[in-house]
């Protein structure tokens, strides 16, 4: 149904990410410049018990931001019945591109309010969550904001896959999951740290040791395949064994990939 809300009744789904003011801030000087509101947002309706209805918006947070700036008193929406719409932030938005920790952030954050909800397992919400390695990147972002999840990206998406447990129940392993990258993470810092006291300078340093450690980077095609626990207890063993004296500039000129503050 297409509606113009009270502006007042809508709101954020509030596990989405955080506003970005550099976009709120074109989309008020465009709406103010042509006079009209053209793209309507996405709205499901959120009966309740203690107060009248309201709408969350899973699709549209910006222009809404915008919209409140600009002094409007309804904003115009389509109103989608089925409350599950309120979970697909990641298949609806079209809105501003994620980058990865947003996308991360989002999806765990999601994750903990359906583990309240509901008893399904992960692989029911495949579309929600679009990928299992971001449940476990959203867990190492919320404990280290600075983490270079793009470094680690590549491999998690090749050995995790979505667990057939109860939410509330695979979050323990999830955790465990998140503590063992992060615990890998510390060991490529000290790498990259003693890179860097060797006078080797590149946006890609810790892109370049965790490629270096990547079980996965010459495996056969027709090996078959590494589960998570294997992969990262072969790249936390390469990486202690790891020798900056034996990496030149060359070595690094040769690499391309993630920036380590790309994000």
């Amino acid at each position: 149904m297409l509606a113009a809300l009270p502006i007042e009744l809508v709101e954020p789904t509030p596990y989405q990410r955080n506003l970005s003011d550099t976009h709120v801030r074109k989309l008020e000087a465009v709406i103010g410049k042509i006079g009209r509101f053209l793209d309507p947002i996405i709205a499901v309706r959120t009966p309740k018990p203690d107060h009248a209805a309201k709408y969350w918006t899973p699709n549209g947070n910006h222009r809404l931001s915008a919209m409140r700036t600009l002094g409007a008193k309804s904003i115009v929406a389509i109103v989608v019945p089925e409350p599950s719409a309120a979970y697909q932030i990641l298949a609806l938005n079209t809105e501003k591109a994620h980058n990865l920790r947003e996308k991360a952030l989002e999806v765990i954050r999601m994750y903990k309010e359906l583990a309240r909800l509901d008893d399904v397992t992960e692989d029911i919400y495949a579309l929600e969550f679009e990928e299992p390695a971001l449940i476990t990147l959203g867990l190492c972002y919320e404990e280290r904001p600075r983490f270079s999840g793009g470094a680690y990206h590549p491999v998690l998406k090749r050995v995790e896959e979505f667990l057939r447990q109860p939410l509330h129940t695979a979050m323990d392993l999830r955790q465990q999951r998140a503590k063992t990258v992060l615990a890998l993470d510390d060991l490529i810092v000290k790498q990259v740290e003693a890179l860097k006291a060797k006078g080797l300078t590149s946006p890609y340093l810790k892109s370049f040791v965790v490629a270096r450690v990547n079980p996965i980077r010459f495996r056969p095609k027709d090996a078959p395949p590494l589960s998570f626990d294997d992969a990262l207890d072969r790249m936390t063993q390469a990486a202690a064994k790891f020798n900056p004296d034996k990496i030149k500039l060359g070595d690094l000129a040769k690499t391309g990939g993630v920036s380590d503050d790309s994000e």
